[in-house]
């Protein structure tokens, strides 16, 4: 568990340093403008595509997190989606934390919360 803090710090350390990754000429067009999430450049002469000095970095394994804390929460919990009671239950509350999806309703989500405090699982967006 120690190492697994520690992890989780370094993965939020490195994240902090690690740019934002946009779509190749993202300013030039407004149909990128509003949604610049990245595409691999693939044009023969694309000076991105050879990693030229002074383009955009590309993404690459170079600038992702440790293996044993990829994909957790921060909290340090794996994030399972939650509908109802039921599948509350099959959750493990010593590594994974529960998180209600948006579309339940108000009555169910209060049940959730309530059976997670007795099982003793943590629910990471437990607003009611």
């Amino acid at each position: 568990m120690n190492e697994k803090a520690r992890l989780l710090r370094l993965r939020a350390k490195l994240k902090r340093k690690k740019p934002k990754f946009l779509r190749q000429e993202w300013w030039r067009f407004d149909k990128f403008k509003n949604d610049p999430k990245w595409r691999r450049p693939k044009g023969t002469d694309s000076k991105m595509r050879m990693k030229l000095k002074g383009k955009a970095r590309s993404p690459s394994i170079g600038w992702s997190s440790p293996r044993l804390v990829r994909g957790l929460h921060p909290s340090g919990y794996e994030d399972v989606l939650i509908h109802n009671v039921k599948e509350l239950e099959m959750l493990d509350p010593q590594r994974q934390a529960a998180r209600i999806a948006h579309t339940v309703g108000k009555r169910k989500r209060m049940a959730i919360i309530e059976r997670a405090k007795e099982l003793g699982i943590k629910v990471l967006n437990a607003r009611v």
